[in-house]
């Protein structure tokens, strides 16, 4: 599924929250691929207790990563699919 087009400042600072409703973290940043501009990872700042029992990739800043083709739905929140995490 496409996600519509949107500005990263859309995105910067928006709760992460699974479709059952946990949640993870807050958007921090996005990691792309620089020749393409494809989207690869969601970077969160202040990560719950739940997100580190996820055994997500961690940045070398020590932040947890989501991969980018997780999201479900952007709106009020970002929302992933956890099974896709696994």
């Amino acid at each position: 599924m496409a996600l519509e087009k949107r500005p990263l400042k859309e995105l910067m600072s928006k709760l992460v929250v699974t479709k059952e409703g946990k949640r993870l973290g807050f958007v921090k940043d996005v990691t792309f691929e620089t020749k393409t501009g494809e989207l690869i990872q969601l970077v969160l700042k202040d990560a719950t207790p739940y997100t580190r029992n996820l055994n997500l990739e961690i940045s070398q800043g020590k932040e947890a990563l989501i991969p980018y083709n997780t999201i479900i739905a952007i709106g009020d929140f970002v929302v992933i699919s956890e099974e896709d995490l696994m």
